[in-house]
């Protein structure tokens, strides 16, 4: 069997005629280096966000089946037209949905998750000789409905893809030349990053760097895959994703903004056993994704709870909070979205005291109060003020010297 490449392309990379004209040829190059290819691809540029708009215009809270039904055709767009341009270049290509190829998920809509894909289709394009391109973002559940997989949702796809085939490689393309130390569009000295571990790359994902999304790296590290990412506009290297040697070695690998983010206060909870549970099992269940947790001091029998969540999901995880709070007697709900995550990311961060004394120091030169604190093996993360965000990065880029 032929060497299996799995490439994802996203919105920016296919978002005109032009471009995804460029993204047949580097498919094409590829194919002739006597590689088996299989392409996923997201909808082009703002299509996703049209679609939501328009379906927005007609209610104000439309049925979440018909928006999955509605959203996966700019996916499916994209993958025709990109099929009609290899074509056209005189290569043997087929074009596949989610579902057409398999992709079996959870019933939940917008945000599903894959369950299992079925291959055979996939396996019988590629033994024939044909480039495959899947919709990204995309499957269908035990209802026979279309579902989306929510945010990140292409590049999950093409990781699911590959551990299920066994690929060599993952190549995920987008419009920047790979992973950096920082946002080099704050931070213009930040330098590519040549080759990183999955769990610090899903440190930088999860805190607010925003080229890979932090479903498809755990899925990458759980089955192995081979990851690199690269920019679809030329023909530098890119980053490496891959299992990382433990060493004793601090490194730090990079600074991180996340501006997308609000955090939700519950006051004066009863200090009761099994109250926190109530709260977040409840935001379990409609796969709200909690980030940072504190749970202040006992005072007089009652606790605050405050908690952070992406923007996307801040006000549904209100009206969760609110729920709550009435339910067990609560105080009130207070939330704020003019908040940033400030974090550091690096193998032995945690254990270097000097690393965590130069972060605090940082935030205390530069007078910024600091509201939570989270911290792990490879991180230390805090929650301020969203205009202090920027300016913070900066500095804390100089401070580190990276």
């Amino acid at each position: 069997m032929k060497d299996l490449i799995i490439q994802k392309y996203g919105g920016s990379s296919v978002s005109d005629i032009e471009k995804i004209k460029n993204v047949a040829k580097k498919i094409i190059q590829t194919k002739q280096e006597g590689k088996d290819v299989i392409v996923v691809v997201s909808a082009m540029g703002d299509t996703t966000d049209s679609l939501t708009e328009m379906a927005y215009a007609i209610s104000e809270r439309p049925k979440e089946r018909e928006m999955d039904i509605l959203l996966s055709t700019g996916e499916q767009i994209s993958i025709a037209l990109l099929a009609i341009a290899i074509h056209s270049m005189g290569y043997d290509v087929i074009s596949l949905t989610g579902p057409q190829c398999g992709i079996v998920t959870s019933d939940r809509y917008n945000k599903a998750r894959i369950d299992e894909i079925h291959t055979k289709r996939i396996r019988k394009e590629l033994e024939q000789g044909k480039i495959v391109i899947v919709a990204g973002f995309q499957g269908i559940n035990h209802k026979m409905d279309i579902t989306t997989l929510g945010r990140g949702g292409s590049d999950t796809t093409a990781v699911a893809l590959a551990a299920a085939l066994k690929a060599n490689l993952c190549q995920i393309y987008t419009d920047v030349d790979g992973i950096y130390t920082s946002d080099p569009r704050i931070v213009p000295n930040a330098k590519l990053i040549p080759s990183i571990s999955y769990d610090e790359v899903l440190e930088l994902a999860s805190l607010g760097a925003k080229i890979l999304h932090p479903r498809s790296i755990e899925l990458a590290d759980k089955y192995k895959v081979p990851l690199e990412v690269r920019s679809s506009f030329h023909h530098h290297k890119g980053t490496t994703i891959k299992e990382d040697a433990k060493m004793e070695k601090v490194f730090i690998r990079g600074i991180s903004l996340d501006e997308n983010i609000g955090k939700i206060s519950v006051l004066e909870v009863p200090d009761k056993p099994g109250i926190a549970f109530q709260l977040f099992s409840s935001l379990a269940s409609l796969d709200i994704h909690v980030d940072m947790i504190v749970q202040n001091v006992n005072r007089n029998g009652v606790n605050d709870i405050s908690f952070t969540v992406s923007m996307d999901e801040l006000q549904e995880a209100i009206e969760v909070a609110q729920k709550f709070a009435f339910k067990v007697n609560a105080n009130k709900v207070i939330y704020d979205k003019a908040v940033a995550k400030l974090s550091v990311v690096g193998t032995g961060v945690l254990d270097n005291a000097e690393i965590a004394s130069n972060f605090f120091e940082s935030l205390f030169e530069l007078g910024i109060n600091i509201q939570m604190i989270s911290t792990s093996e490879i991180k230390i993360s805090c929650i301020i003020d969203k205009e202090k965000g920027k300016e913070a990065l900066k500095y804390m880029y100089q401070k580190f010297n990276i």
